[in-house]
């Protein structure tokens, strides 16, 4: 497997979910699936197929963060510097078409969360942003159309 690039802050979060997945998550739908059994034939059961199928997300989950944080490749965004766009980026955008500013930083896929302004590498933003400076344009396909940005500042923070 390629090693999948990751902040500290992004890594964290997902050793943090991992944990609370086996500690908590995992013997509580244990519990779950065991009271459900008490209750006698399995296969009038919702509250036992309920239980069985939060057991499989569950460890489906788990299978995922541990392949992703034994793949992981932590980038020290402190140890950035520049004003061009690589990943751990911190980004201020003028869209002109919207007249306004925007802040997002470019991480990881595992990490991305576009309602707190972080943006995934593999997002077509961020693709169009990386490797441009200060001062340069992007042109941007959108689903509400061509979108173009200026960057105004880069920071790794």
């Amino acid at each position: 497997m390629d090693k999948i690039p990751i902040t500290q802050s992004g890594f964290d979060a997902l050793e943090k979910e991992l944990k609370n997945l086996k500690s908590v998550e995992r013997p509580a739908v244990i519990e779950a699936i065991a009271e459900a059994r008490a209750h006698g034939d399995l296969s009038e059961n919702a509250e036992y197929s309920a239980a069985r199928e939060r057991q499989s997300f569950i460890e489906g989950r788990i299978q995922e963060l541990e392949a992703v944080i034994s793949a992981a490749q932590i980038i020290d965004i402190a140890s950035l510097s520049g004003d061009m766009v690589k990943f751990g980026a911190t980004v201020v955008l003028y869209e002109e078409e919207a007249d306004e500013e925007m802040k997002i930083q470019i991480v990881g896929q595992y990490e991305s969360d576009a309602d707190h302004g972080k943006i995934s590498i593999t997002a077509p933003i961020a693709r169009a942003l990386i490797g441009k400076s200060v001062g340069d344009v992007v042109e941007v396909n959108s689903p509400k159309g061509r979108r173009h940005y200026e960057i105004l500042m880069v920071m790794f923070v």
